[in-house]
């Protein structure tokens, strides 16, 4: 069991390179009439960052900080935002989302994004791909 967390650690950034090889590959081979995005892994959930605008002051975005919890605690409540982190001079989010577009739409009803006050990074995240591979041929029975 200690040797599993180093092993993960060191095994991860080689999957995901291997996914992004193994994509690239099957791209190449499939028809060329066919959408890369085939090959590009389900999107299960949008990593939002936010950030402050340049210009707008810790006294703007704290006048709207209560609501902007209060209707943020209600994203949570209802499963629209599964995770949060503080992050710098932001916030980070893993939306419900299956799309960028979701995401944005659910990150739009904030109060804060209503005025204006902060820069959004959406990010589509899914499950790693290459990691049955990792686990063996008895996981996949």
């Amino acid at each position: 069991m200690k040797f599993i967390i180093p092993f993960l650690a060191a095994a991860l950034p080689v999957a995901a390179v291997a996914q992004s090889q193994s994509g690239q590959a099957q791209g190449q081979a499939q028809d060329q009439t066919q959408s890369a995005s085939a090959v590009v892994p389900k999107t299960t959930e949008v990593m939002v960052i936010l950030t402050a605008k340049q210009g707008v002051t810790r006294q703007q975005i704290m006048a709207i900080m209560p609501s902007e919890i209060r209707e943020t605690v209600k994203l949570y409540l209802d499963g629209k935002i599964r995770q949060w982190y503080s992050h710098g001079r932001g916030v980070v989010f893993l939306i419900d989302a299956k799309t960028e577009d979701e995401a944005r739409a659910i990150m739009e009803t904030l109060p804060l994004s209503k005025e204006h006050l902060m820069d959004y990074k959406y990010l589509p995240v899914g499950p790693l791909m290459p990691l049955m591979g990792l686990m063996g041929a008895e996981a996949k029975q």
